[in-house]
Order: C-alpha cells, then sequence, then structure tokens
C-alpha cells in the first residue's frame, strides 16, 4: 500500500511538471502533450484504484455501532431510564430488538463511564467508529484524491457508505423512513409508542451516532481543511437527520386535541433538552438548516401546547352531555378534567415557561353559551399556568352547574354539586405541585361551596319534614278547656311518615362515593333529625297510645331512625318499608 501510495505520489509530480512544461511550450511540443495525456490517463487509473480501495476501507469498517467492546453489559453501573422509557415497543424484529437493547445499554454506559474510548463535551459521548489503522489509510487515500481533483468523488464514495452505516443503526434504533404525511395520517395510539421511541432515538443519535460521525470526518480530513470535513459530515447525515426530525415536526403541527398534550411535552422536553447538543454537534454553516429545522420544532411543539391548552379550556365549558349522572354522584367529566390538570401539574416547570400569558376568559360563544366570570384581583401574584388551571376549574364548574339543572329533584342537585365540587377539592389536595399552584385562598374558596351545596341539600330536603314536628296547630282551645287535637296530631304523624319513607325509599338510591363525605353527611342529617323526633314523640306519644291503633301513627322509633339514615346515599334501593321497631 505505501509503494502503490508512493507511485500515485510520483505521478502527480509528474502531472504538474507535465502540466509547467505543455503550458511553457504551448503548440510547439507535440510530445508533451501526449506525455499529458499519458500522465492524465495513469492518473485517471490511479484514482479509480483508490477510490476502490476507498470505498472497500469504508465498508469492511462500516457497520451499526458496536458494543461488546466497550461495556460489560452485565455490568451493574447501567442507569435507571426515564419515566418514558420504560415501555418497550413490540414491532422490532427479534435481531433488531437485540442490537436495539445495546444502542439503549450504550447510551446508558456513556453517561455512567470514564472510559477513554470517549471524549465528553457536555453530554455529547463521541465513539470511535473504526480503528486508527483504518482512518490513516483513509486520510492518505482522501489526501491523493481530493490533490487530484477528485474531491466530489471522494465525498460521494464516504458520503454513501457512511449514510448507509447510519441508516443500519437507525433501524436497529426503529426509526421508520416515515414522511410527514404518513405520520400525520397514523392513529394517536400508534404515535404514543412512536413518540416514546424516538425520544430514546434521538439521544443516542445525536449525542452519539452523529456526534460520532462528525468525529470521523474530523480524523479522515483533518489534513486537507474544515470545509471539506464539513461537507463530507453533511453529505453523510443530513437526511437521516432530517428523516429524525421530521417525525417531532409532524406532531409539532398535526391536529390538535387534549390527549396529545403530555407526550408533545415530552418531545418538546427531549428536544429542548438535546438542544444544545445539536448547536454543538451542527455546528458549521452548512449545517444551519439543521440547527433552524430544530429550533423551529421546539418553537412549534411550544406554540402546539399552549394551544392545546387553550383549547383544553373550551372543550371543557362546551361539553354538551344533558343527561343527568345517576344518583348524583361525580360526573365523568369532573374525573376526566381533575386527572387532566393532575397530571399538567406534572409538567409545572416546563408549562411555566412555555405559559406566559393569562387565560382568555371573555366571551367567545354566540347564542345562549357565555363564560363565567374570573377576578384577576383576587389571585394577584399567581403565574399564567396557575391562572389557566384555576380557570379550568372555574369553567369546569359552570359547566357542572349548567348540569345540575337536568335533576327534576332540587335536593339530588344540590348532592351533585356536592358531590363533584368535594372531589375536586381532594384532587387539588392530593397534589402538592397542584395545590401550591391553586393556593390554599382558592382552595378555601371551593370548600366553602361544596359545604354550601351540602347545607343547600339539607333545607331542600329536610326542612318540610323537620316541619311536621313543630307544635303548631295541634293545641286547640275551648270554652271550658284546652289540649291537643288528637285528629290533627294523628295526620301530623301520618304525614311525617309517608314523608321520611319517601326521602329514605329516594335517597338510599342517591350515592355519595367518599365513604368520609357520606358519614359527615349522615351525622348532620341525624343531629337535626333525631332530637327532633324524640322531642316530638316525648311531647305527643301519651296522646296516641290512648287512642286506638296506635301502631298506625306511631310507626318508627327513635332508634329505627337513626337505623335507615345509614341507609342513605349508599347508592342501591332498599326495601320499601322501614324496620319497625319492636312491639
Amino acid at each position: 500500500a505505501d509503494l502503490y501510495l508512493q507511485a500515485v505520489d510520483e505521478i502527480q509530480r509528474s502531472l504538474s511538471n507535465v502540466s509547467i512544461s505543455t503550458s511553457s511550450n504551448a503548440g510547439k511540443n507535440a510530445n508533451a502533450v501526449d506525455d499529458q495525456s499519458k500522465v492524465n490517463t495513469t492518473i485517471q487509473i490511479a484514482m479509480a484504484r483508490l477510490e476502490d480501495e476507498f470505498r472497500n476501507i469504508l465498508i469492511t469498517h462500516s457497520s451499526a455501532l458496536e458494543t461488546d467492546s466497550l461495556f460489560d453489559p452485565s455490568s451493574s453501573s447501567i442507569s435507571t431510564p426515564s419515566h418514558h422509557e420504560l415501555e418497550e415497543d413490540d414491532t422490532l424484529s427479534n435481531d433488531d430488538s437485540s442490537h436495539h437493547d445495546l444502542l439503549q445499554l450504550q447510551l446508558q454506559h456513556c453517561e455512567s463511564s470514564d472510559s477513554s474510548t470517549y471524549r465528553s463535551t457536555s453530554s455529547i459521548r463521541e465513539v470511535d467508529l473504526m480503528p486508527s489503522e483504518a482512518i490513516c489509510d483513509l486520510q492518505a487515500i482522501a489526501m491523493r484524491m481530493i490533490s487530484s481533483g477528485y474531491l466530489r468523488e471522494c465525498i460521494q464514495v464516504y458520503g454513501s457508505v457512511r449514510k448507509s452505516a447510519i441508516d443500519s443503526s437507525f433501524r436497529k434504533l426503529g426509526i421508520e423512513k416515515l414522511s410527514i404525511g404518513d405520520v400525520q395520517r397514523l392513529e394517536w395510539e400508534a404515535l404514543e409508542s412512536k413518540i416514546r421511541r424516538w425520544i430514546r432515538a434521538a439521544k443516542v443519535c445525536v449525542r452519539i451516532l452523529f456526534a460520532s460521525e462528525k468525529k470521523l470526518c474530523e480524523q479522515i480530513f483533518e489534513c486537507v481543511g474544515t470545509d471539506i470535513d464539513d461537507a463530507c459530515f453533511m453529505e453523510t447525515v443530513k437526511g437521516p437527520a432530517i428523516q429524525l426530525f421530521n417525525f417531532a415536526e409532524a406532531i409539532s403541527i398535526s391536529r390538535r386535541s387534549p390527549e396529545k398534550l403530555f407526550k408533545i411535552l415530552d418531545l418538546h422536553d427531549a428536544l429542548m433538552d438535546l438542544l444544545p447538543d445539536i448547536e454543538a454537534v451542527f455546528d458549521s454553516k452548512s449545517s444551519d438548516s439543521i440547527r433552524v429545522q430544530a429550533a423551529e420544532i421546539l418553537s412549534r411543539l411550544a406554540e402546539a401546547a399552549r394551544g392545546i391548552l387553550s383549547e383544553f379550556e373550551s372543550a371543557v365549558l362546551r361539553e354538551p352531555s344533558r343527561v343527568p349522572v345517576p344518583g348524583g354522584t361525580i360526573h365523568p367529566l369532573t374525573r376526566y378534567v381533575m386527572n387532566y390538570i393532575s397530571l399538567i401539574s406534572d409538567y409545572k416547570q416546563t408549562l411555566i415557561e412555555l405559559i406566559i400569558s393569562k387565560p382568555s376568559t371573555g366571551s367567545r360563544y354566540s347564542g345562549d353559551q357565555t363564560t363565567p366570570d374570573m377576578e384577576f384581583a383576587e389571585l394577584e401574584g399567581k403565574t399564567p399556568l396557575a391562572l389557566h388551571l384555576i380557570w379550568i376549574i372555574v369553567v369546569l364548574q359552570f359547566n357542572l352547574d349548567g348540569k345540575s339543572k337536568h335533576y327534576r329533584d332540587a335536593s339530588l342537585a344540590h348532592l351533585f354539586i356536592m358531590n363533584n365540587v368535594h372531589y375536586i377539592v381532594q384532587k387539588v389536595k392530593g397534589s402538592p405541585e397542584l395545590r401550591e399552584m391553586i393556593g390554599d385562598d382558592y382552595l378555601r374558596k371551593l370548600t366553602g361551596k361544596f359545604r354550601q351545596a351540602a347545607t343547600s341539600y339539607q333545607r331542600a330536603t329536610w326542612v318540610s319534614v323537620l316541619y311536621c314536628l313543630r307544635d303548631e296547630g295541634l293545641h286547640v282551645s275551648g270554652s271550658f278547656s284546652s289540649g291537643v287535637s288528637k285528629s290533627a296530631l294523628r295526620e301530623r304523624f301520618k304525614t311525617f311518615n309517608a314523608m321520611f319513607e319517601e326521602v329514605h325509599r329516594t335517597q338510599a338510591t342517591w350515592l355519595i362515593p367518599d365513604t368520609q363525605l357520606r358519614e359527615e353527611l349522615r351525622i348532620s342529617i341525624s343531629e337535626k333529625l333525631i332530637p327532633a323526633y324524640r322531642s316530638f314523640l316525648g311531647r305527643f306519644r301519651s296522646h296516641i297510645e290512648s287512642g286506638r291503633h296506635p301502631e298506625n301513627y306511631i310507626k318508627y322509633s327513635v332508634e329505627d331512625l337513626e337505623t335507615a339514615v345509614l341507609d342513605f346515599f349508599e347508592g342501591y334501593p332498599v326495601s320499601q318499608h322501614l324496620r319497625k321497631r319492636s312491639q
């Protein structure tokens, strides 16, 4: 090989000498022209041979990233994957899946290894793609091809072989050749797994694959100038880089819907984390387009997140279901919205940076649809993200208030509001991040609302029942005596029995799913009902028992009522008749 390269050097010198001779004797020396032609033919033969050798060396040493020599697969030093890296995709073949795992392990190993194989620049880990001997041979050939005017051929051969190696690594990382249109036509469920896989793969591609390709270009072409190694690098990775980032771009411009928010934020966070590395790897003027594409995708992902949040607020307000949920329990919308904003709070750090304006709370709908008011003055000092979350709760309550009007029973409407606002309060209390953003002042306001609904329920249900236990209308007075009207008293007991039985029959089927809230409301009912009934019974029992068939009027003991109250809000029917007191 050395002798062959020396011969090429001699031919190049001969070519230079003949060129000078031909120039000085132009038109005078036919032999010089013949010499020029012979040397040109010889150099072409030499370059064709060198091009083949260049290609063969590249092919021999070009393969997907090898990992066996870099770490021990049984090592316990491998880092734990992040939350969106835990779920594996099943679409890889067995061979590809195995190699995919190796690539993932390599990335993890890079982050914990101090091996001299890697050169660390921030989070970039450059791996040697070829042995030094091969690099020296390639460098020697490249120098001679370029100095002989075969730069284009050198770059094309290098790019085609290395691009094939990158394509192989892409396949093993599970990166598919999908156009933007292909991505946008996929169902969201299929895209979710692809997004998880893309995030894992993008880290490997930018921090190892592309960075190592750049290093290889520098090693081979450093002797002939940075412009050439940049050209070779871009010839190799521009297509794969565009393929990689086109996926994220397609997601950023896809149709917006609430379920996409969190994967879009995952993509945004991953790309934001990678951006300094992208700028470091693609730092030349020739790679401007890659840096610009990445920055624009990041911007569009941020805009998509803001747009989805705004559209989610509108969707909560417009949610059209009119069929009342049975038993006044928690509406599915309430569960969905509160679980959604709990997840939003998990992305607090990202969204605080993205959400920089207050929610739009003006009327945005025509006809009967209006929006509630929100006093920003009461929420001074809160971040725009916190205001958006509070606004979502405000419009949720507004929607729930509308849904409560579809209950024919006012008591059940109040119970429905109590259940749902109580659920909102519990979800806020259960998330430290959400509670911190919402704030205790607003939380107290919500607590006051569900307690007011509980009070309204008790008034709507029990005022008329307790009204039966009053003394007014039972006493009669005459010329010679005064006393209790037994007929009025019997009617009063009959009315109370009928009303309580109806309340018991109906409200046993109503549901308060929270055990503590259910118990608190039962206690509150008992504290009003039981003393009033005990007192009424104590005052008038003798008047009924002295007459005929007292069991038809005093049907229940105090203990019977105490037991009956325990049936309330369980969500299932009870016996039509209450359990009677012992005779």
